[in-house]
């Protein structure tokens, strides 16, 4: 016998579930929570590339930091590498310091373990915590510019303070 309308769960009164937080917010958050204070900038054209950021900031391409997400294959983790702007990762390198082969991850499966759009990928505030590594070569860019979370935010930070609140490992990668 079907449910009567008077027994079904009143569901006007139910809280609603917890609406996940902006890209943005969980960005701001993870620095915050770290002792960082997030100096954001956005920009109205995208800054989805690294030649994009750092004509929009007015920084060298050097500067920007390009968050690059990798599937371990045998494991299937999230591994995230940070690149300087001018250095394209050296794949095998990254599957050396990780101890394992590493793929290609598809813009969807960037999406789903991160929480953040290929082009806004941050270093902090993924949903699935990756491991981190971080290029050698960043430690001599002096002040560093990463997505916020979005194609059209970034926010300053120093290699110190990368390093920290990544817990990344700091290899070669280029």
């Amino acid at each position: 016998m079907p449910a009567s309308p008077s027994s079904a769960p009143d569901t006007a009164s139910m809280p609603s579930p917890a609406a996940p937080a902006r890209s943005i917010d969980r960005v701001t958050g993870a620095l915050t929570a770290a002792g960082i204070e997030p100096r954001l900038k956005e920009y109205p054209a995208s800054t989805r590339t690294a030649e994009d950021a750092a004509s929009a900031i007015g920084c060298t391409v050097g500067q920007i930091i390009k968050s690059l997400i990798f599937k371990a294959s045998d494991t299937a983790r999230p591994v995230l590498a940070l690149v300087s702007g001018d250095n394209r990762v050296d794949v095998e390198k990254l599957a050396a310091a990780l101890g394992e082969t590493i793929e290609r991850a598809d813009a969807r499966w960037v999406r789903d373990v991160s929480g953040f759009a290929i082009g806004g990928v941050s270093p902090v505030g993924h949903l699935t915590p990756p491991v981190t590594f971080i290029d050698a070569d960043l430690e001599r860019k002096g002040e560093l510019w990463a997505a916020a979370g979005n194609p059209n935010s970034v926010f300053a930070i120093s290699f110190d303070d990368l390093r920290r609140v990544t817990g990344g490992r700091v290899v070669a990668l280029a």
